[in-house]
């Protein structure tokens, strides 16, 4: 992901970074322990920190934490990542009684030359880098509460290095960065259990893998954590149109999250016992609130006006998303099927990937479902796969299937394809974060 238009001093910075250090990830937790300390170790004057990890799902608990904090009118600190267009959207500072802000650039580009200075070129990785910065804006400015999403993993992502924290969550997990993390959802588990601490609180969030949940469970009891975990601890479900929330307080009617999705309960839900566990007092209106309010960009994300989309047939409903593993397109493609039951259209992919994804898990997802895909190039990318490649798998999978040069070219086809059809389709854009982040800048419309 490139930021959009004019280089802002924080790209400038972190592109001068990138010449100097290893792109991508090299999990260990010595540089960034070494880093810290010679910032005076920001990371221990944190206001309480909710700390997530998550094949998926944890990007919506992210947004659902702020949203709740911030409608009991506190102030908020999120680090999340990877970004979609601007490097700023990782680091977004808390405002009491408002919402939450990107950091501005000025602020940003100090945080990260001075980073740069305390680690006085010694080796280390940018992600590294980047983390210790959040670390360093969230000490120097006030603020009640700190969601902290995991990078990669857990056990020894940069991100680790909180000693105490408030809560550690461990969303839905599946099969995903195999390379780094194993080749089975119960060593992946252990990998990202790695972020609970001895005798804090851990929720552990819907889990579709019975060995998954075990790993977890278990470590959380080895640890002296008090644990909640779904289903038996906490839920939620959809009825008559509204959402029911339960743990040990009680019941709540709530209205159904504003982020689509049936999963979405279970994360908003997971959200609501992990606020609640590290402490704060969540009152109904502010959950009602919260839940009405709740913004995640990129995630089935409904596509906003601007010239990239002038280019879709006139009255087509575009999505966005970057799910990209298996797990994340069995729950897109749930979600398209209630779509189709509120509003029948012919559903169109448009797909781009890069290369450490299993493209066929996702694709399957989908057969007999998607009345064709397109697959895209991922735009200033070298790990993108190739379309043609790509919709090989695709069509292995059951989905037709053809390449394109891009997401415009892709629009444009879909636009002749349905130009005389009586219904206007239903597009998802996605694949790749990379990719969705593409789109909103090449749209102009970027997470704000």
């Amino acid at each position: 992901m490139t930021t959009a238009g004019t280089l802002t001093q924080a790209a400038a910075e972190i592109d001068r970074l990138m010449t100097l250090h290893p792109k991508g990830f090299d999990l260990s937790l010595e540089r960034i322990t070494r880093l810290l300390a010679r910032l005076g170790n920001p990371q221990d004057r944190l206001p309480p920190v909710l700390h997530v990890a998550g094949t998926n799902g944890k990007g919506s608990f992210t947004a659902f934490s702020r949203a709740l904090l911030e409608a009991e009118g506190l102030a908020v600190h999120v680090h999340t990542s990877p970004h979609l267009v601007n490097w700023h959207e990782r680091y977004r500072l808390g405002v009491k009684g408002g919402r939450g802000q990107l950091a501005e650039d000025a602020v940003l580009a100090d945080a990260i030359r001075r980073v740069a200075e305390a680690n006085a070129g010694e080796t280390i990785t940018v992600f590294e880098i980047l983390t210790a910065v959040a670390f360093l804006l969230f000490a120097e400015h006030p603020a009640d509460a700190v969601v902290m999403e995991v990078g990669l993993g857990g056990r020894f992502d940069a991100t680790n290095v909180i000693r105490h924290p408030a809560v550690t969550a461990i969303m839905p997990i599946s099969l995903d960065h195999q390379a780094y993390l194993g080749d089975r959802v119960e060593l992946i588990a252990a990998e990202k259990a790695g972020i609970m601490k001895r005798g804090r609180p851990a929720v552990i969030g819907y889990q579709e893998f019975d060995g998954a949940r075990d790993v977890l469970a278990d470590t959380a009891e080895r640890l002296g954590c008090p644990t909640a975990l779904y289903s038996q601890d906490f839920l939620a479900h959809e009825e008559f149109g509204r959402m029911i929330y339960q743990d040990e307080d009680g019941l709540i009617d709530l209205p159904l999250p504003r982020l689509p999705g049936r999963h979405q309960l279970a994360n908003a839900a997971a959200a609501i016992r992990a606020v609640k566990a590290a402490g704060f007092t969540l009152s109904e209106q502010g959950i009602e609130k919260a839940l009405q309010t709740v913004e995640w960009a990129g995630r089935l994300q409904r596509m906003p006006k601007g010239p990239l989309l002038d280019l879709a047939p006139e009255g087509a409903e575009v999505w966005l998303d970057g799910g990209h593993n298996p797990g994340a397109g069995q729950v897109i493609a749930e979600t398209m099927v209630s779509f189709e039951e509120r509003d029948p259209r012919p559903l169109v992919l448009i797909i781009g990937m890069i290369n450490t994804k299993e493209p066929i898990g996702y694709f399957r997802a989908f057969a007999g479902l998607a009345e064709k895909v397109f697959t895209v190039p991922i735009p200033a990318s070298d790990a993108g796969l190739d379309p043609v490649a790509l919709a090989g798998d695709a069509a292995d999978a059951g989905c037709p299937a053809e390449a394109c040069g891009s997401v415009a070219e892709a629009l444009a086809r879909v636009a002749a394809l349905f130009k005389t059809a009586p219904k206007a389709p239903r597009i998802l854009i996605g694949g790749s974060l990379y990719l969705v982040g593409s789109v909103l800048g090449e749209n102009g419309t970027p997470p704000r």
